[in-house]
Parts: structure tokens; C-alpha cells; sequence
């Protein structure tokens, strides 16, 4: 990975005074001379939701839904 510079180098930025400030009615550098401003992220797993909290939230949506046919069949009858 190559490194830039993110402050931008006066000599050859235009509109910068010598300590890298903006005179009075100037535009700033763009955010965009910036291009590698964060860390690169290697570790981003894409395999969505486990196994173990699927199962559990599986068994507890049948166990209500037993739970209200039982309550409603009790009902009926």
C-alpha cells in the first residue's frame, strides 16, 4: 500500500499561504486529495446471522404459534 501525504503541500497547491492556511476568500483543498483517509479494513465477515440465534428465534415463533392454535382450538371446544 503506498502512503499519501494528506497535508497538501503549498508549493504546488494553489491558493494555500506558506504555513498551509487559507487566505480570506480562497476554497480549501478538497476532501477528495485525500483518497486513503482510513485504515483498510480486512476482517468484514459477510455471512450473516449465525446458526444458534436463528434457532432459537425459530423455536420461540413455534412455540407461540402452538401455543395460540392450542389456546384457540381450547376455545372452539
Amino acid at each position: 500500500m503506498r502512503y499519501i501525504n494528506p497535508d497538501p503541500d503549498p508549493d504546488r497547491t494553489t491558493g494555500l499561504e506558506p504555513g498551509g492556511g487559507v487566505p480570506p476568500g480562497e476554497t480549501p483543498p478538497a476532501e477528495s486529495s485525500m483518497p486513503e483517509a482510513g485504515p483498510r479494513e480486512t476482517h468484514n465477515p459477510t455471512k450473516g446471522w449465525g446458526a444458534a440465534p436463528l434457532t432459537v428465534i425459530l423455536a420461540l415463533c413455534v412455540l407461540m404459534a402452538a401455543f395460540f392454535l392450542v389456546y384457540a382450538l381450547i376455545l372452539i371446544f
